[in-house]
């Protein structure tokens, strides 16, 4: 059951919201903050009382422009905390969702809000409340394409390409530009067995059909794209792929 703060300066729209999450089966209390100022001092309490305190949060909801602080300024200052409260963004803007995840937000809503696609929010909040071990990283890849963001899931992405400071995520069902380098997916992915084999192409151990050496040259063949490795990768992509196979 979800302790949930609400956070919006449109008070037409922090109701409706409030609304919403109050009927949800989920949501154990709902309350509501008409600033940035209020959800900290709020959020402040809660942190100070613990997660079994009566003012305690476990998500906020959070909208993005808002006079004086924005909500990716609370976003910004909630991550200084060793145990802050979950994030999700609601709000009528689609152009911040990769700032929004990377603050590490659990989802984007967009207004109006839905009740099925809250209750989708809600869900994701639900399966991520309990404490998670050191590295988890989130599990969707916001997208933009033709002014609608998609959420393409960590897990169905095969292999990734550089494109300058851009990366192509490379799924079964197609590809996606996102504006994110491939040193930082590198980094943020490794714990999901993403592991790097050349300079321009990170890919997913598990979706490594074959390992090919071929007069000095090693490549690997992931679906039906055929990939180099660099020497320098060579020696490692042979060893993970050995514990994997072990595994």
């Amino acid at each position: 059951m979800l302790r949930v703060l609400a956070v919006d300066d449109e008070k037409p729209a922090l109701e409706e919201l409030l609304y919403l999450l109050r009927s949800d089966p989920r949501v154990r209390s709902a309350e509501g903050a008409t600033d940035a100022t209020e959800a900290l001092r709020r959020i402040g309490r809660a942190l100070e009382a613990g997660p079994d305190g009566p003012d305690a949060i476990d998500v906020v909801f959070l909208d993005i422009h808002m006079a004086g602080l924005t909500g990716l300024d609370v976003a910004r200052l909630l991550a200084g905390f060793a145990r802050p409260p979950l994030v999700v963004f609601v709000t009528a803007h689609e152009g911040f969702a990769v700032q929004a995840f990377d603050l590490k937000a659990v989802d984007y809503v967009l207004k109006p809000v839905r009740r099925e696609r809250l209750a989708e929010a809600v869900r994701r909040v639900s399966d991520l409340s309990a404490p998670e071990p050191a590295g988890t990283v989130a599990e969707h890849v916001p997208v933009e394409l033709g002014g609608v963001t998609r959420f393409v899931a960590v897990d169905d992405i095969a292999y990734v390409e550089a494109q300058g400071d851009y990366a192509r995520l490379h799924t079964d069902g197609g590809s996606h530009l996102v504006r994110i380098p491939l040193s930082t997916l590198e980094e943020r992915w490794a714990a999901r067995g993403f592991v790097r084999i050349h300079r321009s192409h990170l890919v997913a151990l598990g979706r490594i059909d074959e390992l090919r050496l071929d007069g000095g040259a090693t490549t690997v063949r992931v679906g039906s794209a055929e990939l180099s490795v660099s020497r320098r990768h060579a020696r490692q992509l042979r060893e993970l792929l050995a514990r994997h196979v072990r595994g």
